[in-house]
């Protein structure tokens, strides 16, 4: 059955020849497809780095913003209309850089968005500088010594954030990385996927061959179940997706490594102190009414009187 949507877009990747981001795109591409999304309710999220190009190339609402602060429009976008499927990429240096600290209140926070880290350990659009997943003491083309910082990782931040969905994928294996996706997408809460990303360019040591010999996946043990069925295992499960995420070298887990749906999302909080949310919320919210807007000077000081002060000098406002 034909696709009721083509969500591929008519603009021309123009990333390298080879560079994960083509593995990253058609997995998200063929994740919409089976899905089904409606693209006028689902919104991609990008900041700067090669993957920011990403809306570009996908025929569903987009926003290309600044650097670090995909995360922050991203919840603005989810809390106005909480109706939208929205989705962030980034890049390590984007998200874990400048962005830490907006990667972290998503997670605390639970808000009903998925986040896909293209994880490639270099700043691949500025020629290859260490980013912050590249480990200590590693040396990339590109740089004249060693790293000389701690690495980040993304799959411990996660959990230790908050994130009620965690997973890894890898950019080269396509239909394992769809399938991730797509459980993230369906997951309620904050989703995260951080995606191992080849740079054929610029990062020569965490190369295609590297992880073809290293990755591994988490459900080849027979024992490995992520899923919290209660809130009492919760905090079992989360350790042992902890104690996974802190294996890299010469295997790297790939997978789910946890999933609570036992939390409450934010926009949950929010409709119980808010009561009309989100029934009624800033996007089914009228802005004009006869013609003129609902919240003129008027009603704006009629309805915060209270809490005006009045100034001396200013015409007593």
């Amino acid at each position: 059955m034909e696709p009721r949507w083509s969500y591929k877009s008519n603009v021309w990747p123009d990333w390298c020849p080879g560079c994960g981001n083509f593995g990253i795109l058609t997995a998200l591409l063929k994740a919409l497809e089976e899905l089904s999304l409606d693209p006028s309710q689902t919104v991609i999220v990008s900041g700067i780095g090669c993957s920011g190009k990403t809306p570009h190339f996908v025929n569903v609402n987009g926003v290309h913003t600044l650097h670090g602060r995909a995360i922050p429009f991203a919840t603005g976008i989810k809390l106005a209309n909480p109706g939208l499927k929205v989705i962030v990429h980034g890049g390590d240096g984007d998200l874990l850089g400048i962005g830490a600290g907006h990667f972290v209140a998503l997670g605390r926070r639970n808000i009903d968005v998925t986040v896909i880290l293209h994880d490639n350990g270099v700043y691949g659009l500025t020629k290859g500088q260490a980013s912050p997943t590249l480990p200590l003491k590693a040396r990339t083309k590109s740089l004249a010594k060693p790293n000389i910082q701690q690495p980040v990782n993304p799959v411990l931040l996660a959990l230790s954030s908050g994130y009620t969905f965690v997973a890894r994928g890898y950019a080269f294996d396509g239909a394992y990385l769809k399938n991730l996706i797509k459980m993230a997408v369906q997951h309620r809460g904050a989703a995260f996927i951080d995606v191992l990303q080849p740079c054929i360019t610029f990062n020569d040591v965490y190369t295609a061959d590297f992880y073809r010999k290293a990755v591994y996946k988490l459900e080849s043990d027979p024992g490995w179940d992520p899923v919290v069925k209660t809130s009492e295992e919760a905090s079992v499960k989360l350790m042992r997706a902890v104690e996974k995420s802190l294996e890299w070298g010469d295997r790297i887990p790939v997978g789910v490594f946890y999933v609570n749906p036992h939390v409450s999302t934010f926009e949950e909080r929010l409709g119980e102190r808010l009561r009309k949310y989100p029934v009624q919320n800033p996007s089914n919210t009228p802005i004009e009414s006869a013609g003129k807007p609902v919240l003129s000077q008027e009603a704006f000081e009629k309805m915060f009187k209270e809490f005006i002060v009045r100034v001396s000098g200013t015409q007593g406002r």
